[in-house]
């Protein structure tokens, strides 16, 4: 997912073992993850997609930083109860959950692992399976 403050944004799924690294996107006042190679588009996480960052990750703004001290995190979303709060958070394997628009600019993670998709709720069989009575065999 993206959240709503990208919406402005040209927007594309995370794929396995791609690199992404954390921006500010030039249309919004929000930071997210994008290609290093194509910086303008947000690349979106679902809940319970697993990155990996290069090094220990970083919160905060220009003067402050704060260190999570882990690179493991899981992608998750809070407070979809209040629809104009940011949603899209990172939470660690230590137990911290940050927002992903707190993310520290520049930061490396590598997508480890999807979510699971969720199966059909209709699964389509073809025709029923004939019935034999012993007296045909």
């Amino acid at each position: 997912m993206c959240d709503y403050s990208v919406h402005a944004v040209a927007t594309r799924p995370a794929e396995v073992a791609e690199t992404l690294v954390s921006t500010k996107f030039k249309s919004t006042t929000t930071r997210g993850f994008a290609s290093p190679g194509n910086p303008q588009v947000a690349v979106c996480l679902r809940p319970g997609t697993e990155l990996a960052f290069e090094n220990d990750v970083q919160a905060g703004g220009f003067l402050f930083r704060k260190k999570i001290g882990d690179r493991l995190a899981r992608f998750r979303q809070v407070a979809l109860d209040q629809p104009s709060r940011h949603h899209d958070a990172l939470e660690f394997s230590n137990g911290a959950v940050v927002l992903v628009t707190d993310l520290a600019v520049g930061q490396r993670a590598t997508v480890l692992q999807l979510p699971a998709s969720p199966m059909d709720e209709k699964i389509k069989t073809s025709q029923p399976a004939a019935r034999y009575e012993a007296a045909d065999i």
